[in-house]
């Protein structure tokens, strides 16, 4: 058998048709179809079941696009690589979830351009899904990229706000009254764990770093608004998870510095890094890292042992994950002038 030599992989976005999608991707190199109002581009999916169909959708999983991988699913090279993907810590984690014998991703990574809110949901609390083997946590982190004039994003309930008061505001239809809508500034990054009640809104597109979940509880759609057909409503479940104390506050850079934290979950860390060519080089921790380029031309460079360089091209909208065996010795760079990455690191917990 021929020796493994991990090299940085990219994959071809898997592009989800959404209502309340927009046209805004195609600047990030995504190959739009014609028409279609596209919401999501996931960058990354290692999933066997999804609900993107309405529940009970088949698996989504990533397609290498480069390298001597190319054509293989994320999950294939999972198996053939193993700790050379995932590293000793991660692929020991009983955190990762099991497939089929081997370990899934454990991260979801995405765009959302949402031309329209998106419905107001909740993800299972830890008692919820403590109690529902079916039911999974899912902690996301949006980073907004793009947001129009006064958009917002819905990120928790307002103060004050009791489980009679959201029990009455969706019986009545009137939800949004109860959220805080939270204004969308580029360059913020949103964490919402489990519970957390949310919604994106019309008007701006994220970066989305999740854990791969799709349990979801829908409390409002907007179907007035936008004249949508009405969708089913799970009130119970969004009534017994949702969390009414004060969400977390926005990660941002300072303005003195170029690089740091703007979301740690005890699922991931985000970091995100401001580059121009003639900085200092990120380096990267010995793990796997999911590197998603907002703004800018440059390349993650490989050193080997022997002092030889290897590179792949990271352009606006293009994600690549650099392997736990690389990622030791791993640099990314600007080197085509200023250049706005998120690299994104799976913890073991």
């Amino acid at each position: 058998m021929p020796e493994i030599e991990p090299y940085p992989l990219i994959f071809d976005p898997i592009l989800m048709p959404k209502v309340w999608g927009g046209r805004r991707l195609q600047r990030y190199a995504k190959p739009m179809p014609p028409i279609a109002s596209i919401g999501e581009s996931w960058e990354i999916a290692d999933l066997e079941v999804t609900s993107a169909s309405g529940g009970g959708g088949g698996a989504a999983r990533s397609v290498v696009s480069n390298g001597s991988m190319a054509g293989d699913s994320l999950h294939e090279v999972i198996e053939q690589w193993g700790t050379l993907l995932l590293g000793e810590r991660l692929l020991r984690s009983e955190r990762i979830k099991q497939e089929q014998g081997m370990p899934a991703f454990p991260l979801l990574i995405k765009y959302l351009d949402a031309r329209e809110h998106l419905s107001v949901q909740v993800h299972p609390s830890i008692e919820y899904a403590d109690e529902h083997a079916e039911a999974h946590l899912k902690t996301e982190s949006w980073y907004i990229v793009e947001a129009e004039g006064d958009s917002v994003i819905y990120k928790g309930l307002r103060e004050g706000v009791t489980p009679l008061d959201l029990k009455s505001a969706i019986e009545s239809g009137t939800v949004p009254s109860v959220l805080r809508a939270v204004p969308a500034v580029v360059g913020e990054c949103h964490t919402l764990p489990s519970g957390t009640v949310h919604a994106l809104g019309a008007g701006v597109l994220v970066a989305e770093v999740q854990t791969p979940s799709d349990t979801t509880f829908r409390l409002y759609d907007w179907t007035n608004e936008y004249d949508r057909p009405e969708r089913e409503l799970h009130i119970a479940q969004a009534l017994e998870c949702a969390d009414f104390g004060p969400p977390i506050r926005a990660g941002t850079l300072s303005p003195d510095t170029d690089r740091g934290v703007v979301a740690e979950t005890e699922f991931y860390r985000i970091i995100e890094a401001r580059l121009t060519g003639a900085k200092e080089p990120v380096n990267i921790h010995d793990a796997p890292v999911v590197a998603m380029c907002i703004s800018g031309d440059g390349h993650a460079l490989i050193e080997d042992p022997d002092g030889r360089f290897d590179t792949v091209a990271l352009s606006r909208g293009q994600t690549a994950l650099i392997p736990a065996a690389l990622s030791g010795y791993s640099t990314v760079r600007g080197d085509k002038g200023d250049m706005v990455l998120l690299l994104s690191e799976p913890l073991p917990g």
